[in-house]
């Protein structure tokens, strides 16, 4: 994933979860991550994205709601990478996506609730999103903890490579 502010390398979890991770990887391959921007950003929390250009578009979705995976078991630890979904409604995860920047428990499936699919992790450049998680924020189209400054908050590409 290459950004405005550097790149971050991601370690997709596809023997555990291949569900969400092809669903992901069919949007990188399409291309729809491209100039989107990573439009909720709480310090301490979150950065989220997939879903918005930089004049705070919604990009129109291309493939239906996936089933939530939470109930595998992978945790909301700092540094992984899940699906956004409304909540409430746990089978609506489509494009957008979100970091951990610190361990987030209460994201986590319990008998009690359904949580938030973790599906992967940072590698390498959670300096760059702690650099996008230290962005000024504010309140823009309605939404909030949106970025001042989008084009820094910008992922330019998001492009697959196999490990060997």
């Amino acid at each position: 994933m290459i950004t405005s502010l550097g790149k971050i390398k991601l370690d997709l979890f596809k023997e555990k979860d291949p569900t969400t991770v092809n669903n992901f990887l069919n949007y990188v391959k399409a291309g729809y991550y491209n100039n989107t921007i990573f439009h909720r950003i709480i310090d301490g929390f979150i950065i989220q994205g997939g879903g918005y250009d930089t004049n705070f578009n919604l990009k129109p979705n291309t493939s239906t709601p996936i089933k939530n995976m939470s109930s595998l078991g992978l945790k909301n630890l700092a540094g992984t990478i899940a699906m956004a979904r409304k909540p409430n409604f746990p089978d609506t995860a489509t494009s957008q996506f979100f970091i951990n920047l610190t361990n987030n428990t209460n994201l986590d499936y319990t008998k009690e609730q359904e949580g938030y699919t973790v599906f992967g992790k940072v590698i390498v450049g959670m300096d760059i999103v702690q650099k996008i998680a230290k962005q000024k924020i504010g309140q823009r189209e309605g939404m909030y903890n949106v970025p001042f400054f989008p084009e820094e908050a910008l992922i330019k590409s998001v492009t697959i490579t196999e490990s060997l």
